[in-house]
């Protein structure tokens, strides 16, 4: 066997060998944890940006995915969503992290610009860093980028002047995250904090005043979460209310509603079928309990302590085809079919009249609604069958459809208020100029 001097380079050949072996069992290890931290920072993302439902706003009916220009009607004026894909000209593809925060957390745009609050910003001032972070990663990551340049707000003034939203937002926007209550459990805290910041049920569920501020925040103010108009509908009451309210409601009826769409007291209509067909159904298990725990510790934001008690009078007349009342008799004929003689419905298929918080709301607009245009329910991944109800505006004209709908408020021991037929009418008209005409499925 030969053997080759053993000179100085390769002595020095295999001690670089030695440290770039011993490098390589340091940093490898160290890149591939610094992979999984981006990995999780992304499908955290993922899962937020899901259940803030930011892509029902940001998605235009038939768009591209987070490309913006959903119409955004407000009492004031229409806004168009924003392009929220990575996109560096039309989109946040340019942002920073900090300028990201700042327009998600502060509604300040890139250039400068203000934002309405049709963004839901003075909730999200809420959110954590962290969480925002890995907002701001998903959607620069995984979503992909669209050249779309979305019609500029067409506000009527002053609300045209964007600069007028600074002094708003130090009037009305606290951007301290939520605060922590430590006499309450894990489960309460995590559920404040999705209600008052990720998911922010305020903006529909709270009313707002002339300024179009939420009228609470947080649970300190009796106003948050007790109902409120959007568009047309009329946002729930989402306090401890026995009658109008989440009262009678158990914090398993509470979760099963937001990943279902429906439970043995009420089923989703309008908007609220679109939330959880795009968000609250893909919400864990235990952020459900949590938004259900928070909820439940609500107090009745309109005093009522007295459960609904259910009157069996109505079902005896109308068995006995006795429609003595005004709107019995098309009661019997168009709704009975589902809801019943006794108003109970089918549970978790055709919901119950009686007792239910929409019937007994003081607004009846989403009743109207209802009755003039149909609605469906979420479609959820553990019950894809959604249900259909029709719509009745072509066959019933306004009187009819106010007496059906008083009928039903006064009925089976609900004591809510008459519906006048100007109501109905005004509705009618509403929804008829929202539609192409050749629709005129509501336009008697």
């Amino acid at each position: 066997m030969l053997l080759l001097p053993q000179g100085p380079g390769i002595a020095t050949s295999r001690a670089l060998r030695k440290l770039a072996s011993l490098t390589l069992a340091v940093l490898l290890p160290m890149g591939m944890a610094l992979a999984a931290t981006d990995t999780q920072q992304i499908e955290r993302g993922r899962y937020l940006a899901r259940i803030a439902n930011c892509a029902a706003c940001h998605t235009s009916e038939g768009g591209k995915p987070f490309a913006g220009g959903l119409p955004i009607r407000t009492a004031v004026g229409t806004i168009h969503s924003t392009n929220i894909t990575p996109d560096a000209g039309s989109g946040i593809g340019a942002y920073t992290l900090a300028e990201f925060d700042r327009a998600l957390r502060h509604g300040v745009a890139r250039d400068g610009k203000r934002l309405y609050p049709a963004m839901p910003y003075p909730a999200y001032a809420r959110m954590r860093a962290e969480d925002v972070a890995a907002l701001y990663a998903y959607l620069r990551a995984e979503v992909a980028p669209v050249t779309q340049r979305n019609p500029a707000p067409q506000m009527r003034w002053p609300f045209s002047m964007r600069s007028l939203l600074a002094v708003w937002n130090v009037l009305f926007v606290d951007d301290d995250p939520v605060r922590t209550d430590p006499a309450r459990g894990a489960a309460w805290n995590r559920g404040a904090y999705l209600v008052q910041a990720v998911a922010h049920c305020g903006a529909c569920h709270t009313p707002r005043g002339n300024l179009f501020a939420e009228k609470g925040l947080d649970e300190r103010s009796r106003r948050f979460l007790s109902g409120a108009s959007v568009e047309g509908w009329s946002a729930t009451n989402l306090t401890g209310d026995q009658v109008t309210g989440l009262g009678a409601w158990s914090r398993a009826d509470i979760a099963e509603f937001l990943r279902t769409g429906r439970n043995g007291h009420a089923t989703s209509f309008g908007p609220m079928s679109t939330v959880i067909s795009t968000a609250t159904q893909y919400m864990s298990a235990p952020d459900l309990d949590a938004v259900a725990a928070y909820l439940k510790s609500l107090p009745g934001a309109r005093g009522e302590d007295k459960p609904f008690r259910h009157d069996a009078d109505t079902a005896r007349q109308l068995r006995q085809g006795r429609f003595d009342v005004p709107g019995a008799r098309q009661y019997a004929v168009f709704c009975m079919p589902c809801h019943g003689a006794d108003g109970k419905g089918f549970a978790r298929v055709f919901p119950p009249l009686a007792g239910n918080p929409t019937v007994a709301d003081p607004d009846p607009a989403s009743l109207v609604n209802l009755l003039l245009d149909g609605a469906v329910t979420a479609r959820v991944g553990t019950a894809p069958a959604d249900y259909h109800m029709p719509g009745y505006g072509w066959t019933l004209d306004d009187q009819e459809l106010a007496n059906v709908l008083t009928f039903i408020r006064g009925s089976w021991g609900n004591r809510a208020a008459p519906v006048p037929e100007a109501a109905v009418a005004a509705r009618r008209k509403a929804l008829a100029a929202q539609r192409p005409a050749a629709a005129g499925d509501a336009s008697r």
